[in-house]
């Protein structure tokens, strides 16, 4: 509300009302919010390029291959080097903290699946250990594939979060098949020590969390009078934040198809930057999944005035579905370079 000072009439006040009604700014968004697919780079960090076996390559391995079985010492040592490399690169997943690592590790896991398809696929195992030997090159081929297809859906922006990932990574047929046929293979040359030694990661469940809708997820210091009002008619949970530099001054959860008003805002010139997604991880400070990053293009000016008999602030409302009419454009940010909330 704007504030009557001390020597200020009742007139005067219902002025400052209808000043401060007229000083209200409203702008929308021009077009619906789009989803870029990008290829994200990055170091990988576990070894290698990072690029992932192509399916053509996989398939080379092949299941019969020629030559004598190999030696009980040589098929040991095989089945101990082939597992080691796939369980650090899975583990590998589950410890990035950011879309682009997280990229370059699904991929990094993808290629040293295909690697053990074909390692295996080349090697004519001892006669009694055919079919589960068969079994295991089938599994890391399949497996394989998986983690070819959740590469692409971190590099799609379907899962944002290495939660996300081996969530689905834990439900996915090469995974189990993987494990299926490792076991086989162990229980039945135990006795001779063959051992497939692979360290499987734990199983994750997909969550759907949300905060109640107005939590600040940044707080800030809120001493100012200015006021931003977020319009969220869209599908989707988002988190909007109004930055200086790129820093995050204040942050707001605002639900699919709600609003919500942040007062307190100080004097100064934001960036005003949002994400989207479904489930968020209050660790992250991120969604997991369908997760969206943008900004609008034009920045916002909160300024208040004051003279002998009134006080005038900004308000600002934005919405962040597409309406006729809007005059605000709005572009996709590098999630790297997201103001995090």
């Amino acid at each position: 509300m704007a504030t009557q000072l001390p020597n200020a009439t009742a007139d005067a006040a219902s002025r400052v009302e209808a000043t401060r009604s007229a000083r209200v700014r409203v702008i929308r968004p021009l077009a619906a919010l789009l989803v870029v697919v990008l290829v994200l780079g990055g170091c990988d960090l576990l070894g290698g390029d990072g690029s992932g076996t192509s399916g053509k390559e996989a398939d080379g391995a092949t299941l019969g291959a020629v030559g004598p079985p190999a030696s009980p010492a040589a098929y040991r040592e095989l089945l101990a080097t082939v597992g080691t490399p796939v369980s650090t690169a899975l583990a590998g997943i589950a410890e990035a903290t950011s879309l682009t690592a997280l990229s370059s590790r699904v991929a990094r896991a993808e290629q040293v699946a295909g690697q053990a398809a074909e390692r295996l696929g080349q090697t004519v195992p001892p006669a009694d250990l055919d079919a589960e030997h068969a079994d295991l090159v089938q599994a890391f081929k399949r497996l394989h594939g998986d983690l070819g297809g959740l590469r692409d859906a971190v590099e799609g922006r379907e899962l944002c979060a290495a939660a996300a990932v081996m969530a689905r990574l834990g439900r996915s047929d090469g995974l189990t098949a993987v494990r299926d046929a490792a076991n086989a293979l162990t229980d039945k040359g135990r006795a001779q020590g063959y051992v497939f030694g692979l360290l499987m990661p734990l199983a994750a469940k997909e969550q759907n969390r949300r905060l109640p809708n107005g939590r600040l997820v940044r707080p800030g210091s809120r001493t100012g009078r200015g006021q931003l009002t977020v319009d969220n008619g869209g599908n989707w949970d988002a988190v909007v934040t109004l930055a200086v530099d790129k820093r995050p001054a204040v942050s707001v959860y605002v639900r699919a198809n709600a609003k919500h008003t942040v007062d307190g805002i100080r004097d100064g010139t934001y960036l005003v930057y949002y994400t989207t997604g479904t489930d968020w991880d209050p660790k992250a400070r991120g969604f997991t999944r369908g997760c969206v990053f943008a900004q609008f293009d034009d920045s916002f000016e909160f300024m208040t005035t004051r003279t002998a008999t009134r006080v005038q602030w900004d308000e600002w409302t934005i919405t962040l579905q597409p309406v006729s009419g809007g005059t605000a454009r709005t572009s996709d940010v590098d999630p790297d370079e997201f103001p995090a909330g």
